[in-house]
C-alpha cells in the first residue's frame, strides 16, 4: 500500500514539474486568519532547496517545562513522530551531540546533530553532514507567557533545511507542513503526560513558512 501512495505520489509530482506553463503563471497568495500566514505553493517553491518553518505560540506551561521535554533527546524515538533512533554522546558545558535515525515516507535520514542548551530558554539543533541534507536546523526558545499565570510561556519554534537534491526536496515539500505541525504537538502532548493539563488554552500568535 506504501509503495503504491508513494508511487501516485511521484507520478503527480512529475506531472507538476512538466507543466511548468502553468506553473509559471501561477502566482503566490498569502491569507491572513488570526495573525497567522498562510502562503500557497508556487513554480519557485519547486525549484527552492531551501524551506523554513517559523511559529509562535503562547502555552499554558512553564518555560522550564518546555525545556525539559525538548531537550530529552535520548528519549525523543519514545514520542516525537518519525524519530527511530535517538542517542546522545560527546556532552559538554553547552549541550551535546546526538545521533538519529527519521524516517519519514519515502526518506530516511541517518545524521549527527550538535544540540546547544540554554537553560530554560533554548534548545538548538544544527545538523551538516548529513546524507540528505546539506543544512537542518531545529530551534525551540522560551521566553515568559503571562505575568497574572506564571505557568505559561511563548514558544518560538523554528525548523529550517535544505536538501542536497531537488528532487527530495519537492518530494519533503509534500509532508512539510503536516511533519512540522506533528512534530510540534508531538512536544506538547509529552509535556502533557508528564505535567498534566495546561494552566490556559494555547493562543497562536504567528505562523511563517518558505
Amino acid at each position: 500500500m506504501l509503495k503504491t501512495a508513494f508511487g501516485k505520489l511521484i507520478s503527480a509530482l512529475n506531472d507538476t514539474l512538466s507543466n511548468t506553463a502553468v506553473l509559471r503563471r501561477t502566482v503566490c497568495r498569502r491569507s491572513y486568519s488570526n495573525g497567522i500566514q498562510r502562503s500557497y505553493i508556487t513554480f519557485n517553491d519547486l525549484r527552492n532547496k531551501n524551506r523554513w518553518y517559523n511559529k509562535k505560540e503562547l502555552v499554558g506551561y512553564s518555560m522550564q517545562d518546555m525545556f525539559q521535554v525538548v531537550s530529552d533527546v535520548p528519549n525523543y524515538f519514545k514520542f516525537v513522530p518519525y524519530v527511530k533512533r535517538s542517542n546522545v554522546h560527546s556532552k559538554d558545558t553547552q549541550g551535546f551531540k546526538a545521533d538519529l535515525i527519521v524516517g519519514f515516507p519515502p526518506l530516511n535520514e541517518v545524521y549527527t546533530s550538535r544540540v546547544t542548551l540554554e537553560k530554560p530558554r533554548l534548545v538548538k539543533s544544527e545538523c551538516h553532514d548529513g546524507r540528505l541534507f546539506k543544512y537542518l536546523l531545529n530551534e525551540w526558545r522560551f521566553s515568559p507567557g503571562l505575568k497574572d499565570i506564571p505557568n505559561s510561556c511563548v514558544i518560538d519554534f523554528k525548523v529550517g533545511f535544505e536538501f542536497k537534491s531537488l528532487f527530495h526536496s519537492n518530494i519533503a515539500n509534500i509532508f512539510f507542513d503536516l511533519i512540522c505541525t506533528q512534530m510540534e504537538n508531538a512536544f506538547i502532548h509529552e509535556v502533557r503526560r508528564r505535567n498534566g493539563p495546561p494552566s490556559i488554552r494555547s493562543h497562536v500568535l504567528s505562523s511563517q513558512r518558505s
